[in-house]
């Protein structure tokens, strides 16, 4: 496996935890926020949750900036309903891992309390959670809890990917 979405609510880490991981396994990483046209950071910034036919664009951007990554690639993505990651896979043209950051509202809550110079405000925490799909049995996929120390959570993944995902 070489394609890996880095997936969760808003303020579950995955940035910090894609960047890690992609370090630890020598991969490229991409921060999916970063492909947000400017209309959704505007939206969000506002307060106003997106809709499916807002994500649409950006979630086919994800796949597609995936798909054409050199080497192994990592990108962190919300991708919080299997629609969105069927999307993504789609764009992408190859089969795609999601790995899940899971955790506590409140202790993400906090998380986005404490942070910095995000468009993401953490009144809109409650309609991801509502958004949210976790990855069934029949995705490639994985679930990783976040209570962890960053450097710990990266270890969970590696030892749950093994040898032959990584």
């Amino acid at each position: 496996m070489d394609r890996y979405v880095v997936m969760g609510v808003s303020g579950c880490g995955k940035s910090v935890i894609g960047a890690l991981l992609a370090e630890r396994m020598g991969a490229t990483y991409i921060d999916g926020d970063d492909l947000h046209p400017a209309s959704n950071v505007a939206k969000m910034a506002a307060g106003t949750a997106l809709t499916d036919e807002d994500r649409a664009p950006w979630l086919d951007q994800v796949g597609a900036t995936l798909g054409a990554a050199q080497g192994v690639a990592i990108i962190g993505c919300s991708a919080l309903k299997r629609i969105y990651r069927d999307r993504i896979r789609a764009a992408a043209g190859q089969d795609v891992m999601f790995l899940h950051l899971s955790g506590d509202k409140t202790l993400i809550a906090g998380r986005m309390g404490a942070r910095t110079g995000h468009f993401m405000p953490t009144s809109l925490l409650d309609s991801q959670f509502e958004a949210l799909e976790p990855p069934t049995s029949d995705e490639t996929a994985l679930s990783v809890d976040i209570g962890p120390d960053p450097a710990v959570i990266v270890s969970n993944i590696l030892a749950q990917l093994g040898p032959k995902d990584r």
